[in-house]
């Protein structure tokens, strides 16, 4: 061994114990924690009417905790290793209002619409109850709901903040209060889960905003401020599924097509900190369009066109899609304006609809629960259908298994897995 390699080991050696010698505090010790922040049950209209007619947010928390579940047709469900957190992220849109239209409760009936809905449902015929499907997903497109009492979605929020304050147990299983703000303008995806770091006692003293009050994601962004400063808790959102949105994810202009200011910048830093890069809709990392020498670019994407399956794909629309290019358009607009508005923290989750957060490949039940194990699955319906060309249809073989977040934080708790997200270490 020469002198100068000897003497390098000796001077690392020697910073070594000087450091260990000058640090009078104790290091931060951090664990790493999994979870699920994306995962829809019965109170979904999307997940109710696809077969989850059993599975709630009671349910969901249960199954995460590692208690087998009885699932809809194929027998128990259960996790191999529990999870340490998980968020219930229902559909703000409509919350509720199906498990009330399957039971018939009389304000629902008093709606035409909705009672129409629920004679198509007690058919029993997939039709029928597809109409319904899509006849729900349409208002929350064209942003015109057909119910508007809000008295079912306050019964509904407030299941859900009960749910989750019965099934937090600090230090071994932390549950989430949550819920997902769906925009989707023309059928392309702004979605975004909404998290709150609070109980309900505080979560509770608001209505989840939801498309139908504004699909803008600044008016999203004036709710949680609000909700925050009225309430003095913590909330924060994260969007997914920009390879869904055909080009508006990431867009060097804001909702209404103004070029992004510091203001906006700076909003969109301040409550988007983390993007879920990875779910059942496909891997939004990068593309082999945008990343031609990555092998793995094309890994699970899903790029025939939007939500709806109405736009084709245009390959001037995926770098405003895929996180590599998002990071890129960061740095650039952080030049222009001052801020990085999308200098984000990266994860995964399921946006399973089955309320079992399953990310295993050999143990997944799928987006919908009428596509848990069994062989119907190579057979049944499309989960998505090409509106004008079937080449866009979308099966449910093509579902990815996804993944989960992973969350460095001291201990699990609602109060230090929501502070590590602010930070981004995940």
């Amino acid at each position: 061994m020469s002198f100068r390699v000897m003497h390098f080991i000796f001077c690392i050696c020697l910073s070594v114990v000087e450091y260990a010698a000058a640090e009078t505090t104790e290091l931060p010790v951090t664990r790493l924690f999994w979870g699920d922040t994306h995962l829809h049950t019965s109170y979904s209209p999307d997940a109710s009417l696809n077969g989850n007619t059993q599975i709630g947010p009671e349910e969901a928390f249960r199954f995460a905790r590692g208690e087998a579940i009885k699932s809809h047709s194929a027998g128990q469900a259960q996790l191999k290793r529990p999870l340490d957190f998980l968020v219930v992220a229902d559909h703000a849109e409509y919350l509720g209002l199906l498990p009330k239209i399957r039971s018939k409760d009389p304000l629902v009936m008093q709606n035409p619409i909705t009672r129409r809905w629920g004679e198509l449902i007690a058919t029993g015929d997939k039709d029928n109850t597809w109409k319904a499907m899509f006849e729900v997903l349409n208002d929350i497109q064209v942003n015109k709901p057909s119910f508007t009492d809000t008295s079912i979605m306050t019964s509904a929020w407030d299941y859900v903040t009960a749910a989750a304050d019965r099934n937090n147990q600090p230090g071994k299983f932390t549950a989430f209060i949550g819920y997902e703000w769906t925009s989707m303008p023309a059928g392309n995806n702004l979605h975004r889960v909404v998290i709150f770091k609070d109980a309900a006692d505080k979560a509770a003293q608001v209505l989840p905003f939801s498309s139908f009050d504004s699909e803008d994601p600044e008016k999203l962004w004036e709710f949680l401020l609000q909700y925050e400063t009225d309430t003095g808790g913590e909330v924060l959102a994260i969007p997914h599924n920009g390879n869904m949105s055909n080009g508006l994810m990431f867009q060097t202009t804001d909702f209404s097509g103004e070029a992004i200011d510091s203001d906006y910048a700076s909003k969109r830093a301040r409550w988007e900190p983390l993007y879920e890069v990875t779910q059942i809709k496909g891997d939004g990392e990068a593309h082999p369009t945008l990343s031609p020498n990555d092998v793995f670019a094309d890994f699970e994407n899903w790029d025939k066109g939007n939500l709806t399956a109405t736009a084709t794909k245009q390959d001037s629309m995926l770098k405003h899609e895929y996180a590599r290019s998002a990071l890129k358009l960061g740095l650039k607009l952080e030049k222009q304006v001052g801020t990085n508005p999308y200098q984000f923290g990266l994860i995964g989750s399921t946006d399973a609809h089955t309320g079992f957060a399953t990310a295993d490949e050999d143990n997944f039940w799928g987006k919908f629960s009428i596509y848990e194990p069994g062989l119907h699955r190579l057979n049944d319906q499309p989960v998505v259908k090409g509106k004008f060309n079937k080449a866009y249809d979308l099966w449910a073989y093509e579902i990815s298994a996804s993944g989960y977040i992973a969350v460095w934080a001291k201990e699990n708790t609602r109060e230090a897995l929501f502070a590590a997200m602010k930070r981004k270490e995940v």
